[in-house]
């Protein structure tokens, strides 16, 4: 169901929820450069919804807050409509849930800000679904060489599905990575994308 007042959902569509949400107005949603909407960027105080602050959850006539806008450990939520995607109606609902921001978030980081050129050298930090999806957008942008470097050297297999043509294991030298990374790429790459989530 929809509230009053939004006018771009409609009761039925497939929808995936956001938890970086765009307001669509501000001049981050109208960025290139940025997606840190100013209305609905994550914040993880706010426990209620934007307008009033109050929460649309309870359970025993006590409130429960909302989680980083999007509430996605309930079975049923309530979201600001910035905070959702229209999906194609098409897409199986059970797969697309699995890989909602995870692959997306990694593609669309590669595509849309570091657009690597076609024939260009990426190099990918991390190969769960976020470096996953980057690699798969370097893939799409016509990079020659995806270097993805990952702990866990039983990620190259599934990795090169998405695109990873060299992996790197920092365990498996004695040298810091990037030392790694310039050595086999005579300098460097020309993009990287961090993954891990630990810069």
């Amino acid at each position: 169901s929809v509230g009053e007042g939004v006018t771009d959902l409609q009761p039925g569509d497939h929808v995936l929820p956001i938890f970086t949400g765009e307001c669509g107005h501000c001049p981050h949603c109208h960025s290139e450069e940025s997606n840190m909407c100013e209305l609905l960027r994550i914040n993880t105080e706010r426990g209620g919804m934007i307008l009033d602050g109050e929460s649309r959850f309870s359970i025993n006539g006590k409130p429960i807050h909302h989680f980083l806008g999007t509430s996605t450990f309930s079975e049923y939520t309530v979201v600001h409509s910035g905070q959702v995607v229209k999906i194609n109606p098409k897409a199986p609902l059970d797969k697309v849930c699995i890989v909602s921001c995870g692959l997306t978030t990694g593609l669309g980081a590669t595509l849309n800000v570091a657009k690597p050129k076609k024939g260009q050298s990426v190099a990918v930090f991390g190969l769960g679904a976020v470096g996953l999806g980057a690699a798969e957008g370097a893939r799409i942008a016509g990079a020659s060489r995806i270097i993805g470097v990952d702990l866990n050297s039983k990620r190259f297999e599934e990795a090169k599905k998405f695109g990873v043509t060299e992996f790197v294991n920092p365990k498996e030298h004695n040298k810091p990575v990037q030392q790694v990374i310039a050595e086999m790429t005579n300098g460097g790459v020309d993009r990287s994308v961090e993954c891990t989530g630990s810069v």
